[in-house]
């Protein structure tokens, strides 16, 4: 049997790097207030860290030389809920059952 302890050496190192990262911010600013700049861009963050999860497996299969696949539709699909709706929880929820159902009907391999 493999020897587990390097596992959660690892995962508590990850853990307390991750603490300290997010600790530091309020280590920083936590005595004074947040300079403007930084005020200013804190609410497009979450938008800006979903789209840099989510854009190299939507352009993936593009850039492979595959003109459409299921991620491609999906991705469509949930702009089009995203500029209706304005609703980020309703464009995500869209967007992965779209997939989901694109996943199932399409045929596995990309379409050309």
């Amino acid at each position: 049997m493999l020897d587990r302890w390097p596992i959660w050496l690892l995962i508590l190192g990850i853990g307390a790097a991750n603490f300290l990262l997010r600790y530091s911010f309020l280590l920083i600013f936590g005595r004074g207030s947040v300079p403007e700049p930084v005020r200013e861009v804190l609410p497009f963050i979450p938008a800006a860290a979903l789209a840099a999860i989510v854009a190299p497996q939507v352009f993936a299969e593009p850039l492979a030389g595959h003109l459409v696949g299921p991620r491609l539709l999906a991705w469509l699909g949930a702009m089009l809920v995203a500029w209706r709706t304005r609703n980020m929880p309703l464009t995500i929820a869209g967007g992965l059952a779209l997939l989901w159902v694109l996943q199932a009907v399409l045929p596995a391999g990309p379409i050309h």
